[in-house]
């Protein structure tokens, strides 16, 4: 059997493949240049371009371009009129801005339990955190796969709450044959690096609803509203909002980004595709699920050591891998369990059972469209070369 880099032996690679990374080209870079070159390198049209090239893709008839997904996130629980006292029902399986932004406002976030295949929130579990108070619903397409939606709707509808759809890893999904980004009230998109296309840093909110966008604009430009009625330099601020602007260039960047999204997912889930016809006949691996009803366009893949059926736990795989210089990196902790919401809400270590057996047994492998064949079958190789020496 072949040792293991981290018992000395050789590595299936000699440089680190990280989890997830950019890809930039020239164009791309030229995009960028000719903004800075430009008079305008904020607030400039690129800024409405990258809204709208965005919303049509989507089909959603609005954007706002917001300084990063927390922002967009903090906007559209601002427009949705989150406030002390008032609940939003939200997964325990995402990154914490999800729930961070309903504390922003003064709310309060209340976990529902995942499905145990999908990983997305449960619809059941969502009817069991309804109260009096839960003024809306912020549900997440974990690692690129949309959630129950139609499920999820009818809850929202027959309760009078808004649908705040966390997509920031789900930029080009298809639910029952339409893209994310106009099946909720609100729908949030990321750019970070890692995500489908990047501006660096950047968020955005789509939305059909006019009253929301207008409100958005506001709220990301200090609330400032305008009244040429008292000349053409007045603005009045009736609530303080917050400077979440993006910049022209970064909107450049992202417009030229849009150009290559379908090439991107096409990747992404051809890798995907390598990745569970290698994992297939191996009975220590959970791999990702794919529903008849969506198209997942795999921000993240993400395997469970199933229990038991190895001599190492999840730690010891985990930096097995990484000594084979494969970045695998683990996504998330459940936010319950983070310190702030132990203390502050009083959430505990099982109290959401599947979302915290899942994080006890996952870790993310490599996953990017840049990855060449090559990449992908030494992730293939590390991982065989782990499992194979831990099997129980």
């Amino acid at each position: 059997m072949e040792e293991l880099a981290i018992m000395g032996g050789r590595p299936v690679r000699k440089t680190l493949l990280p989890y997830g990374h950019q890809w930039l080209d020239g164009g791309d870079i030229k995009a960028v240049n000719r903004v800075l070159k430009s008079d305008f390198i904020t607030q400039g049209p690129e800024v409405q371009a990258f809204e709208k090239s965005v919303a049509d893709y989507c089909g959603a008839r609005y954007a706002v371009a917001l300084a990063s997904g927390t922002a967009a996130l903090h906007a559209a629980c601002w427009v949705a009129g989150i406030s002390s006292g008032d609940e939003v029902v939200t997964t325990p399986l995402t990154f914490a801005a999800s729930a961070n932004a309903v504390i922003y406002c003064g709310g309060k976030p209340v976990f529902a339990d995942i499905y145990e295949d999908t990983l997305n929130i449960n619809p059941d579990e969502i009817r069991k955190k309804l109260s009096d108070r839960t003024k809306a619903l912020i549900i997440v397409d974990f690692a690129g796969l949309p959630c129950a939606l139609d499920e999820i709707k009818d809850i929202a509808r027959q309760k009078g709450i808004v649908v705040i759809e966390d997509a920031a890893h789900a930029l080009g999904a298809e639910y029952r044959g339409r893209k994310i980004g106009a099946l909720s009230d609100m729908t949030i998109l990321s750019f970070h690096p890692v995500k489908h296309i990047t501006t660096g840093e950047g968020g955005m909110v789509l939305t059909d609803k006019g009253t929301y966008y207008e409100k958005m604009k506001i709220f990301r430009h200090h609330g400032m509203r305008p009244k040429p009625e008292n000349g053409p330099w007045y603005y009045e601020i009736d609530e303080p909002g917050y400077n979440y602007r993006l910049t022209s260039f970064q909107c450049a960047l992202g417009i030229s980004q849009m150009k290559k999204l379908e090439a991107f997912i096409k990747r992404r889930r051809a890798i995907a595709g390598q990745y569970n016809e290698a994992f297939a006949a191996m009975p220590e691996i959970i791999r990702p699920v794919e529903k008849d009803y969506a198209k997942a366009v795999y921000h993240l893949y993400v395997i469970q050591i199933k229990p038991r059926t190895l001599k190492a736990g999840r730690r010891q795989v985990f930096e097995a891998l990484r000594a084979e210089n494969v970045g695998v990196q683990v996504h998330y902790l459940p936010v319950h369990l983070h310190p702030y919401y132990r203390n502050r809400f009083g959430y505990k270590a099982g109290d959401y059972p599947l979302a915290e057996k899942y994080y006890d047994h996952a870790i993310t492998l490599p996953l990017f469209p840049a990855m060449k064949d090559r990449d992908v079958a030494d992730v293939i190789k590390a991982v065989k070369k782990v499992v194979n020496y831990y099997r129980a």
